[in-house]
């Protein structure tokens, strides 16, 4: 299509827009009108369509009467497929001016879907012709934006878009998404005046991600014949292209309003579970990861001590591997409650009514459990994750049990390079830069010179060599051109995750030995500094914890970890 920026059409309005702004190109194209924009007002050969009637005469969309008058957030239902489908990949559409409207429209969608596909299996197992189409898909939302209606000067660090076009995505499980929807659909209802449309997308939804443990009641013949009778995964609709930036649609596919599709989403739920032997539901905004067991240990006495004895700080459950849950006021539960064994990275959650709680997630070493669990834990949209663990210090001057603030990180752990290249700086985040800065001033009680001679801010190196000191000739210049204070195998994983995934990051670490400089751990040694210094250590984490939510996380969403061209949601 050959695009013009001036000429009759430029100075013509079209029927969608009371003015055509920048040199829009304007064809008809069968019932609908094509609009192209040039580099210079958008996005650079971006094609959206829109319907030969907008936003400002939305009931000529349909060819049926308004929605009962109780649905006063639903304008109208889409139901003539032929003036919609070319602008969304989805049918059933509804156009919706109120969030809480369309957030119930996405679960009686969903839980339609997932009715069926239960039921569908049910019979299946009973061995009944389960040969018909079966129509179960996910939940779509859109929203066509026009560039009257783009945010121009001081653009929120989430929930708009950058460009004019047409937007939409998949969604999934409203049960533990609910608030989270509401708040992105009323962000893009304020910002863009522009209503959104929500209806049944083309993308099935896939039996696992419904039906847990579904092959416990179908002999091994049937769960061969699953495929012919329900969706299946398909890994090749399952990536990260959008959030790793290199997403370009195809066409007038609609852009991408989430970073995550239902697919994505619903593959790290079920594989959260898997690694963490923890519901989803479980787990809160706030989330700490360390490389210890001892941290653990102490975190799970903390947990248990506050539901025992009570606490000021919001906590109403302690939630161990396995759900097993303790109730605030409660005695703890025995151990016949627990799970025998701990699974690859267990998960410990000291629970908010407002998901405002702290998870804390024991990776283990290594940064492969490092980029698993963030891949997955990503897409319940925490407000930050932090790293407190054990490093090796670099410098002569640090002693055991000196703590390491990172500011910046060099990647040599490899896992992300795919991802991430590695030439992608990793800036720190101011707001909880400052957080643990200050916890570690309240928990200590140190101040000034004194604080800094224990505690360090600078470059951490992250490996994927746990035996690195056998390298220390070919690593001797690497430190010292980087200025590095502290080596581990986890934190620049874990931010670098972060970075790419747009949620806050932080690392707080502590000496545990200084190889380079002979100081290696000893058995009597590293029992005396586990006694001293975890205790101390997580209850730092805790204090920035509850600074950060003091200081409301709002804050913690910052424009650095947002690029020019974004999805609108956080």
């Amino acid at each position: 299509m050959r695009t013009v920026f001036f000429g009759y059409w430029a100075r013509r309005p079209c029927c969608a827009f009371p003015r055509c702004r920048g040199g829009l190109e304007r064809r008809k194209n069968g019932g609908r009108q094509a609009l192209r924009t040039p580099p210079a007002t958008g996005r650079p050969g971006n094609v959206f369509a829109l319907a030969r009637t907008s936003r400002f005469r939305c009931r000529d969309l349909s060819d049926t009467a308004i929605l009962a008058s109780q649905n006063v957030g639903i304008i109208e239902h889409m139901t003539d497929t032929r003036a919609t489908a070319h602008l969304y990949p989805a049918h059933d559409l509804a156009i919706c001016t109120d969030a809480n409207t369309a957030v119930e429209r996405i679960t009686a969608i969903y839980e339609r879907s997932a009715q069926a596909i239960r039921d569908r299996f049910h019979a299946f197992a009973r061995g009944e012709d389960c040969s018909e189409d079966l129509s179960a898909c996910y939940p779509y939302l859109g929203i066509t934006v026009d560039p009257k209606t783009l945010v121009s000067d001081a653009r929120p660090a989430w929930g708009t878009v950058a460009y004019p076009g047409v937007y939409g995505t998949t969604l999934t499980r409203p049960d533990l998404f609910r608030d989270y929807y509401r708040v992105q659909i009323e962000r893009l209802l304020h910002y863009h005046n522009s209503p959104v449309v929500v209806g049944v997308s083309n993308r099935p939804i896939p039996l696992p991600f419904v039906v847990e443990a579904s092959t416990v009641d179908i002999t091994p013949e049937q769960a061969r014949a699953l495929g012919g009778a329900f969706t299946l995964p398909d890994l090749a609709q399952i990536d990260d292209s959008i959030a790793n930036g290199t997403y370009r649609p195809i066409g007038d596919e609609p852009q991408p309003l989430s970073m995550f599709t239902g697919e994505r989403v619903d593959l790290a739920l079920q594989r959260l579970y898997h690694y963490t032997a923890t519901h989803p539901k479980h787990f809160q905004r706030f989330v700490l990861f360390t490389n210890y067991q001892r941290y653990v240990d102490e975190f799970a006495a903390l947990g248990r001590k506050l539901m025992e004895d009570g606490n000021d700080e919001g906590y109403i459950r302690f939630v161990e591997p396995g759900d097993t849950e303790h109730e605030l006021g409660t005695p703890a539960p025995d151990d016949s409650h627990r799970i025998k064994g701990l699974p690859q990275m267990p998960a410990y959650h000291l629970v908010r009514e407002d998901r405002l709680g702290v998870t804390l997630v024991n990776i283990g070493v290594g940064p492969s459990n490092a980029k698993t669990i963030t891949d997955h834990l990503a897409v319940l949209r925490p407000h930050c994750w932090m790293m407190i663990g054990h490093c090796g210090g670099l410098r002569r001057s640090q002693q055991l049990g000196d703590y390491v603030l990172a500011h910046a990180y060099v990647r040599d752990d490899h896992v992300l390079d795919q991802d991430l290249p590695p030439w992608v700086p990793v800036p720190p985040i101011a707001e909880i830069q400052v957080a643990l800065q200050e916890a570690v001033a309240r928990i200590t009680g140190l101040s000034g010179a004194d604080m800094k001679s224990r505690m360090r801010t600078g470059t951490v190196v992250s490996t994927d060599d746990r035996n690195w000191e056998l390298k220390y000739q070919a690593l001797y210049s690497r430190f010292n051109q980087s200025r590095a204070i502290a080596i581990d195998m986890e934190s620049a994983t874990i931010a670098a995750n972060g970075f790419r995934l747009r949620v806050p990051y932080g690392t707080l670490l502590c000496v545990s030995d200084k190889p380079l400089h002979g100081e290696l751990k000893l058995r009597g040694m590293a029992n005396l500094f586990y006694r001293q210094r975890v205790s101390q250590h997580l209850d730092i984490g805790m204090e920035a914890v509850r600074l950060l939510r003091e200081n409301g996380v709002e804050a913690l969403h910052s424009r650095k970890l947002r690029s020019f061209d974004e999805p609108a949601f956080r």
